[in-house]
Parts: C-alpha cells; sequence; structure tokens
C-alpha cells in the first residue's frame, strides 16, 4: 500500500447504499437522547454560574475528576473517530491505533508534568501562557491564530463531515441538509452554556457512546464468528473486482501490527515511536481544548485523576472502533473494500475508496431496531461532545487572547457576546472546508487528520516544551523558532495537495520529498529544525527576565505568585478595589443599555413598588433572556461586583492530600504498565 498522503477526490457523495434505514423506534431512541442531553445541559446551566469570563469559560474551576476525565475523552472521541479510525482499521489493519495509544501516555504527560506548570501560572488559555512565558505578544497571536486554523483543518470540519456521512447513511439526506440540523443542536447549549454545561453533557455523551459502541462491537463479532474468525478472514477479504496486476484491495501482511517496516509501509515504526509522539505532544499538553478542561479541576489532584480516567478509556478506542471496523471488511468486503475506483464512485461517490463507509454500514445492516437508533445517538453525541469542546475553547482563544488584546478596557458583558458570536463564524468557515476534508487521504479520514497534524503542530509542540523545561527560552528564539517551523511544514502541507498521492494502480512521480520521506518522519525532522533555531537565537540573545521565569516552568513552579498577580488588573485583586472600579466604570458608561438596565434594577430595590409593577412583564421577558445567555449578572446587583476576584480565588494550590497522592501514582503506574503491555503485545 502506498504512502496515505493527499488524494484526488470528488464532489459529496450521493446516497450510500445501506439498506435498512431508521424507523419508528429508533425515532423515540433519537427523541430520548436530546431530551437527556438536553435536560443535562439545562441542569447543568441552571446550578453553575455563567456570568463571568471565568465562569464561562473555565466553569469556575470547580470540577471534579470524573466529568473531567469524561469530558477529555468525549471531546477526544469525536465522530472523526468512529467514522475515521474504523475506515482506517478497514483499510490498512490495526496501525492507526497508534495514535489512541500513544495519546494514553501523553494525556499522563499532561496531568504529571504540564499542568502544575499550567495551574502555577494561573492562565486561563494557552496563548496566554506563552505571553506570560515569554512577554510580548507576537508569540500569543501567532499561537492563536494557528489554533484557530487547526480546529478548523482538523477539527470542526472532520467531525461536522463525518457526523453528516452517518447521517447520510440513515437517514438519506443531503450532507449540508444534516450539517446544519447538528449544528442547530449543539448551538444551543454551547453558546449558552459555557464550559460546565460542556464537561456535563460531555460525561452524558460518555456514558452513551461506551454503551452503543460496545453494544455493536458485541453484534459485530457474533455475526463474524469470533476473534479467531477475525484474524483469519481479514486476510483473506479481498474485493471481487480488483484493478488487474495491482496490489489493489488486497489487505496488508502487517495488518495486525502498529510496529511496521521503517522504509515501505505506511506507519514505518520510528515515525510512530517519535514522529507521532511531537504533534501527539501538542494535542494532549498544550491544546485548549484538552488544558481547558483540566483547569477547569477544582484542584491538581482531581486534575489528574482526570487525566487517568481518559488514559483508561482510551484503551476501549480499539476495541470498540476499530476491530468492528475491519470485521465490516470481512461482513461488506465488496463494497466496504472496493478496489475499482469507478466502482468506488457507485458505492460510496468516493473513487478514492469507500473505507469510511465502514462502521456506519455495520450500524445499518447488522443492528435491529432501536438499537439503530442508539447508534444513531451515540453518533450524534459523539459529534457533538467534540463539537462543543471546540467551539469553546475556539471562543475562549479568539475572546481572550485576540479580541481583548485589541480592546484592552473590553467589558465582561462585551467578552461574554463576542465569545458567543465567534462560534457561529467559526461554524460557517468550517462548513466550507467539507468538500477538501471528503476529497483526501485516500479515503482514510483518520489518517487525514493526522498527516495535517504533522505538519502544524511539532513546531508548537517544542515551543511549549522548551518554554516549560528550559529556562534560557526567550521570547525571539520561541518566536522565530515557531515562524520557521511552521513554514516548512506549511510548505509541505501544500506540496501534498499540489501533488497528491497516486491511487494504487498508478505511478507515483510526485517529489521525492513527498514519494520518500513519510510525514512522521517529517515530524521528526521539522521538529529538529524547530528547536535548533529556538537554542540557537535563545542563546545568542538576552536571558528571559526574572517574572518571565519565575512560576512559570517546572524548576520554578514553586516560586511565590507575584508576577502573575501583576497580569490581573487592579480591579480583581481586593473586594474593595473590585468596588470602587466597578462604581467608577459604571458611572463612565451610564448611556449603554446593558448598565442602564443594570442601575435600573439597583434603583428599582429603593423605588416604590408602583415603579416595579411597571416594568414587571419586561424585567421577567429580559431576566430569562438574560439566563439563557448566561447573562443574569446584570440583574444580581452587588454580587456582580464581586465576580471578577474570581480568577485569583480559582488558582489551584500545587499541594496535594499525601493519602490522595498515593493513590494517584498508584495508578499511574498501574496505567502505565497496561499501555507497555498492550503496545508490545501488538507491536
Amino acid at each position: 500500500m502506498d504512502l496515505p498522503e493527499g488524494r484526488q477526490g470528488t464532489s459529496m457523495p450521493p446516497t450510500p447504499g445501506g439498506r435498512n434505514t431508521l424507523v419508528t423506534v429508533d425515532i423515540v431512541v433519537l427523541v430520548v437522547y436530546f431530551l437527556l442531553v438536553l435536560a443535562v445541559g439545562f441542569w447543568s446551566m441552571w446550578r453553575t454560574k455563567r456570568s463571568t469570563v471565568d465562569g464561562y469559560f473555565l466553569a469556575g474551576k470547580s470540577m471534579t475528576w470524573w466529568p473531567v476525565g469524561a469530558s477529555l475523552f468525549a471531546s477526544n472521541i469525536g465522530s472523526g473517530h468512529f467514522i475515521g479510525l474504523a475506515g482506517s482499521g478497514a483499510a490498512a489493519g490495526i496501525g492507526a491505533i497508534a495514535y489512541e495509544w500513544n495519546g494514553m501516555l501523553m494525556v499522563l504527560l499532561l496531568g504529571w508534568l504540564f499542568l502544575p506548570i499550567y495551574i502555577a501560572s494561573g492562565v486561563t488559555t494557552m496563548p496566554e501562557y506563552l505571553q506570560r512565558r515569554f512577554g510580548g505578544r507576537r508569540t500569543q497571536l501567532f499561537i492563536a491564530v494557528l489554533s484557530l486554523f487547526i480546529y478548523i483543518f482538523t477539527k470542526i470540519s472532520v467531525d461536522m463531515y463525518a457526523g453528516a456521512v452517518f447521517i447520510q447513511l440513515a437517514l438519506q439526506w443531503n450532507i449540508y441538509l444534516a450539517v446544519g440540523l447538528l449544528l442547530s443542536v449543539t448551538a444551543l447549549y454551547t453558546v449558552a452554556g459555557g464550559l460546565a454545561a460542556v464537561i456535563y453533557t460531555d460525561a452524558a455523551q460518555t456514558v452513551i457512546m461506551l454503551v452503543g459502541s460496545l453494544t455493536l462491537m458485541g453484534f459485530s463479532f457474533a455475526e463474524v464468528g469470533g476473534w479467531d474468525a477475525l484474524m483469519e478472514g481479514y486476510g483473506k477479504a479481498i474485493p471481487s473486482i480488483r484493478v488487474p496486476n495491482s496490489t489493489c484491495g488486497i489487505p496488508r501482511d502487517d495488518a495486525f501490527h502498529i510496529f511496521r517496516d521503517p522504509v515501505n509501509s505506511d506507519l514505518p515504526w520510528p515515525g510512530v515511536i517519535i514522529g507521532m509522539s511531537i504533534p501527539s505532544m501538542w494535542y494532549w499538553c498544550s491544546d485548549q481544548v484538552i488544558v481547558q478542561r483540566s483547569l477547569a479541576a477544582k484542584n491538581l489532584t482531581h486534575a489528574k485523576g482526570g487525566s487517568l480516567l481518559a488514559a483508561y478509556l482510551k484503551i476501549l478506542p480499539f476495541f470498540a472502533i476499530m476491530l468492528p471496523g475491519m470485521i465490516s471488511r470481512i461482513l461488506y468486503t465488496d463494497d466496504v473494500a472496493c478496489a475499482d475506483p469507478e466502482l468506488c464512485k457507485q458505492i460510496c461517490g468516493n473513487r478514492v475508496g469507500c473505507t469510511d463507509t465502514a462502521y456506519a454500514r455495520l450500524v445499518m445492516e447488522l443492528l435491529p431496531a432501536g438499537l439503530r437508533g442508539l447508534m444513531m445517538a451515540v453518533m450524534i453525541a459523539a459529534l457533538m461532545s467534540s463539537l462543543t469542546s471546540i467551539f469553546n475553547s475556539a471562543s475562549t482563544i479568539f475572546t481572550m487572547d485576540l479580541w481583548k488584546t485589541f480592546r484592552s478596557h473590553a467589558t465582561e458583558w462585551e467578552l461574554m457576546i463576542v465569545g458567543r458570536v465567534f462560534v457561529l463564524v467559526l461554524v460557517m468557515v468550517s462548513v466550507l472546508w467539507i468538500p477538501v476534508v471528503q476529497a483526501s487521504q485516500g479515503g482514510q479520514l483518520f489518517i487525514y487528520i493526522q498527516s495535517i497534524s504533522t505538519y502544524l503542530q511539532p513546531p508548537v509542540s517544542i515551543i511549549f516544551l522548551m518554554g516549560c523545561f528550559w529556562k534560557r527560552t526567550n521570547e525571539k528564539g520561541a518566536f522565530w523558532g515557531l515562524a520557521i517551523g511552521l513554514l516548512v511544514g506549511c510548505i509541505r502541507m501544500l506540496l501534498d495537495f499540489i501533488y497528491p498521492a497516486p491511487l494504487c494502480h498508478e505511478v507515483d512521480d510526485r517529489p521525492g520529498v513527498l514519494k520518500y520521506v513519510h510525514y512522521l518522519y517529517f515530524s521528526i525532522l521539522l521538529s529538529f529544525i524547530t528547536l535548533v533555531v529556538v537554542v540557537a537565537i535563545s542563546l545568542a540573545t538576552e536571558e528571559p527576565k526574572p517574572e518571565q521565569v519565575s512560576g512559570l516552568t517546572w524548576f520554578t513552579r514553586f516560586d511565590p505568585v507575584e508576577p502573575k498577580e501583576q497580569v490581573f488588573s487592579v480591579e480583581r485583586r481586593t473586594k474593595s478595589s473590585v468596588v470602587i472600579t466597578s462604581q467608577l466604570y459604571e458611572v463612565g458608561v451610564t448611556g449603554r443599555e446593558q448598565e442602564g438596565s443594570n442601575e435600573k434594577a439597583c434603583h428599582h430595590r429603593k423605588d416604590s413598588s408602583s415603579s416595579l409593577s411597571s416594568i414587571q412583564t419586561q424585567s421577567r421577558l429580559m431576566s430569562a433572556l438574560y439566563w439563557l445567555c448566561g447573562m443574569e449578572r446584570r440583574k444580581e446587583g452587588d454580587n456582580n461586583l464581586v465576580t471578577p476576584t474570581a480568577p485569583e480565588q480559582a488558582i489551584c494550590s500545587l499541594e496535594e492530600k499525601p493519602r490522595l497522592r498515593l493513590i494517584i501514582n498508584a495508578n499511574l503506574i498501574i496505567c502505565l504498565s497496561v499501555t507497555a503491555f498492550i503496545i508490545g503485545y501488538w507491536g
């Protein structure tokens, strides 16, 4: 099999050929699912305070370990995994599961090495950490803009496309109609509820995903004849119509190994060990989507517990997603593993292959009525949990790192509105990218995600790694390392789109840098280039200032907290100064509608009952609207004066209770042992 680089494709697929569609009982299951999710969403909106920046974007830093861990897992396992990971299993065996098991190690690295630094620094976003660590604004803005692009290219559009493909198979709807309906549902509690609603609904979605996917796994193994039948049948799952004198449609000999030939394989083992770990470190240890959930934990112990839970749950996609994808190839060989481009176009509308339909085919062909509705709920749960997490994190970055940079005096009310509106803009841009995603990577959606990641993420990983663990790293070294590394990565990414990989029966006439340098090897090379630039420029220029190091690296995480207190504005330091600042601010903006209504609310407490009754209807309507949008603080009078102190109060101590620390560390050893065993067994 050729390297899974960029592929030319076609337009959106027509209605694929699943025989079954959803019946009444399936629709009932879906309705119950939506009611459950909305109930959890509104419950979380009711019990949490969404009226401040800290409450909306970090859930008030009050989360315990189990919702944090469940949200980490649900944010990672989107519909792109169900479609893409199963599709990669059907196309090339278990090799792609190395990304999942690598993630088990990296999420533990987050909890034990990176989180203590982030917590000590008291940051809200990852670009904000870089701003404090290196000073200046250009590195912060660079990372903020890059993060938003990565979310569009490798997260939002991919998950929307994958979820829409599944709905298209089940309901035979137009793919853009499916996308629109899904987004309207996710927007309801994401925009209104903030991170707290996202985390609690993620926890509910995790339970639904695990129950549904494990149920389908049981049906799949029962249908194929068990484990031995899978091991034997996969190698024989060759489509009846193939391109003559080619390897098209023939399963790989190393399909059940994750460590493959270092030269001629689709996933060479040196690249799996090193080249895969570097972009994975960015995702699990410095990506806003993941780190934001951990920062919402009430203390470091709960954050570590969340990382452990997520690591344990990451074992399951191999059994619940990838192996069923391989079984789908055995059961529906001619459709899922089609090898003739014209035939593939007739089956799924994509000349480059139909393996990404593997999981959806199992659901629609194998499950009885009722369970098909459950699996539809699972796919929607995966999509919604991933999208809501990304939407919230993207709006956090845009609001706190971009908007607030250019509008330093923006009010909390303005930041709340901007964060919500940006979600809608992000969605529209992502929809426009869907056709490119559908046409990429030989029909292997999961490989598309990972290959794009290796071109953009390694320089960011190196910057965070050096910033956290080498005190000598300065702003010039970080910025130019990031700029040069991303320039090289973008050149390779553009070449991939300009010179797509040929079909298996075509001659590979691409440039040598594409033909002979696997994207995982390129990840290693790109990381080395970035590292050299960072070290060289940092040593050649001035040392970082003390306030850029104290409390912001691994070796200085226990330093006094004065440096990060300086970052907070004066009104956030003491309750008395908050009152003074808020009163002065209200005097200066009495002309604004929202502040005017707040003043009226305060005055009405002193006015007569007749004055109250004159606006009673309007007050109730506005109160309901404010509550839905998380803006009820404008009617809380004095309470809104003290809410700005939340960030300082919420900075978690790095101290841990000895007994809990012992339990957490013991589980760390167990989890690492399990990870080493499964990687060694399938290596």
